[in-house]
């Protein structure tokens, strides 16, 4: 008899679904009803670090240039206090196969996909992602899926979401583009359940596995080029990967010191699965609509627990605005000739301003620097935010930034100034969403170990969080 394919039915089956297409079951982790043992799932993914980085190379992946921007690191310095205004390095994503990080997340993925035997691979995406896996299906010789939350409902898709379909295609991938909504994760399920193929999930201990080479290049290069390890890692955040996976490849090459930043952009005030305010924001990805969700619920994606834990790691959160990151990227094309996207310049942003608070000495490194191109570009960027009635223009974007409203581009340098977000209220909500979800169970001390490590707090600090919310 066929399964019914109705919304609720589908989704009654989510946790068999997932089982079933990445071939890991994730009962086999939980341990409370709130703990599960991180660790051991991280070690599920069943490779080490030197087995990850020789599956990446096979496809290409990694070994990025490390490079230095003289040019912006002087102009940070020419803004900064004598003595100020740290060396900026950037590691230059864009040289992988699709042209970011997301290819190394996705090596894994995929390459535990042809190891177990399936004959595709799917992904939920609307960003790089989506590129990084149908390249690296291509390479192993695997189908690829790939679902993008696409359109509002009166049709109109982002150009940088249309430019990514376009990637997806041309790399071999079938890509099915869906309106905004919560059809994404039904359609998701549906077809990996339709398709027997293997979920390469952003979230996988397979995925965290492949960006930990990102953190281990990034200090060992330092390291050695420059004798220090690096006084900060800034990371572009909306899911939380990219500041997970560097801040662990940090520590496996002893920089478990360096400062891991996430950097967003502050869309505060567009709910991002909002049909009206779609198409309201000029970038799909690094912002504060994925970012702060996913610190306070890092659970909510497409398997059981994710792998990217960003509250463990992150030991600031700071936000830009869309018109710093514009002037940015072109900035970075005009100064240094690297002419990249905006989604990797949202670190940068943040970078350059975060640079003029440290020496002179010292060296702050930008994780991400993604391709450009067709709607991926500034241009159609802003084009497409004149013809949804976004105002651009030149002002001070802390001050004049309304998102939703305007774009405000710098009128000066020293406008620059990121904005250190609250993760200490991250930190409490997630706690408490954390013991809510458990419907009426008590903590355990093992919940509670596990909290304050999911929030890099103690235990005490998480007793004092529940008490106050009369959860405890």
């Amino acid at each position: 008899m066929p399964l019914a394919k109705d919304y609720h039915s589908v989704m009654a089956r989510s946790e068999e679904i997932m089982k079933k297409a990445l071939g890991l079951d994730y009962s086999q982790f939980e341990s409370g009803s709130i703990a599960f043992d991180y660790e051991k799932l991280m070690k599920a993914a069943g490779y080490d670090l030197q087995e990850v980085i020789a599956i990446q190379k096979e496809t290409g992946v990694g070994s990025t240039p490390l490079l230095e921007l003289r040019n912006i690191t002087a102009l940070a310095r020419k803004y900064a206090q004598p003595g100020y205004g740290a060396r900026i390095l950037t590691k230059d994503e864009g040289a992988n196969p699709s042209g970011s990080f997301k290819d190394r997340r996705a090596s894994i993925a995929v390459a535990q996909a042809k190891k177990l035997g399936y004959e595709g691979v799917i992904a939920a995406t609307s960003g790089n992602y989506g590129a990084a896996v149908a390249s690296q299906a291509a390479m192993r010789g695997l189908k690829a899926i790939i679902v993008q939350e696409c359109y509002d409902s009166k049709g109109l898709g982002q150009p940088e979401i249309i430019e990514k379909a376009r990637k997806c295609e041309a790399l071999g991938a079938e890509v099915i583009q869906l309106t905004v909504g919560p059809e994404l994760f039904y359609e998701h399920l549906s077809l990996m359940e339709d398709t027997g193929y293997f979920n390469a999930s952003l979230y996988s201990p397979f995925g965290m596995a492949g960006v930990e080479t990102l953190g281990y290049e990034i200090g060992r290069e330092v390291l050695e080029r420059y004798g220090k390890k690096p006084t900060m890692a800034v990371c572009t955040y909306a899911g939380g990967g990219m500041v997970t996976g560097t801040a662990r490849g940090l520590a496996k090459c002893g920089c478990k010191n360096t400062q891991i930043i996430g950097a967003s952009i502050d869309l505060t005030g567009l709910h991002m699965a909002s049909d009206s305010q779609f198409n309201m924001k000029s970038c799909t990805t690094g912002h504060t609509g994925f970012g702060i969700p996913h610190a306070m619920n890092p659970d909510s994606g497409d398997i059981p627990r994710s792998a990217a834990r960003p509250l463990r790691y992150m030991d600031r959160y700071v936000t830009t605005t869309q018109g710093e990151v514009m002037y940015m990227t072109e900035m970075l094309a005009i100064l240094e000739g690297i002419e990249r996207g905006p989604a990797g310049n949202t670190a940068l942003a943040c970078a350059f301003s975060l640079a003029q608070t440290l020496p002179e000495d010292e060296i702050i490194v930008v994780t991400e620097t993604e391709y450009t191109g067709a709607g991926k570009h500034i241009q159609p960027q802003l084009s497409f935010a004149r013809e949804n009635g976004i105002e651009i223009k030149f002002g001070d974007p802390s001050a004049e930034d309304v998102p939703g409203k305007n774009i405000i581009l710098p009128d000066d340098l020293s406008m620059f100034r990121c904005k250190d977000a609250d993760l200490d209220h991250m930190r409490k909500n997630m706690i408490k969403r954390a013991v809510l979800r458990a419907n009426g169970s008590k903590p355990t001390q093992e919940d509670l170990r596990f909290l304050a490590a999911d929030t890099n707090t103690d235990v005490e600090y998480v007793k004092n969080v529940l008490m106050e919310a009369g959860l405890m």
